[in-house]
């Protein structure tokens, strides 16, 4: 499993400002799916994070989605920044 491919991309005192803001959320999403996926390199057929996964890529997307109506420029840095595919479905 590789560790340290996690992103360290939001500072310190920005967690501490805001956890709640769209942009923090999309990131610890990210992180969460990076580690999983790492995981399942190991672990095949755990089907139980897999579904955990899942639901974590939708829950990301629904935030991807609902911040690309909201502030399309916002969107963009970010998907840039955490290195996320764009969505096809809109």
């Amino acid at each position: 499993m590789v560790k340290n491919s996690f992103m360290p991309a939001i500072s310190q005192e920005k967690k501490e400002k805001n956890p709640g803001s769209v942009e923090f959320q999309i990131f610890k999403f990210t992180n969460r799916i990076r580690r999983l996926t790492s995981h399942f390199e190991l672990h095949r057929k755990d089907y139980l994070s897999q579904r955990g996964l899942r639901k974590i890529l939708g829950k990301r997307q629904r935030l991807l989605s609902y911040l690309s109506k909201k502030d399309r420029i916002r969107y963009k840095k970010l998907i840039n920044q955490f290195d996320i595919r764009e969505s096809q479905i809109r």
